[in-house]
């Protein structure tokens, strides 16, 4: 499965989502693209799942149509999200196209 992560997710989770091809936003040079455009180009692109820790993009985006399957995850914070990879694989393995989930992670607590 080819997965795209947003650029505000840390890089080195890239590294933890073995068994797939995973590429950042950075990486493809795509820094900067409003959600819709980026979408469009990941769908372009082949791009199977984009997971992202936006929480709004449902709201600010017309999701309709969308091949790609998009994941988001409850927090950006990587020690988090390392701590909870087995639920974020379980959620990109379930992942449909055009498909969208939310995925509990956690929180940042001070």
């Amino acid at each position: 499965m080819k997965i795209l992560l947003d650029e505000h997710l840390d890089h080195r989770l890239r590294l933890r989502l073995a068994g797939h091809e995973v590429f950042t936003v950075s990486f493809m040079g795509w820094n900067g693209l409003k959600n819709g455009e980026l979408l469009g180009i990941a769908e372009a692109q082949g791009i199977d799942v984009f997971v992202t820790g936006d929480q709004t993009l449902r709201y600010e985006q017309n999701l309709d149509g969308r091949q790609v399957a998009i994941v988001v995850l409850s927090t950006v914070e990587f020690p988090i999200l390392r701590d909870n990879i087995s639920v974020i694989l379980a959620a990109i393995e379930r992942a449909e196209p055009g498909s969208f989930q939310s995925v509990d992670c956690g929180h940042f607590q001070r």
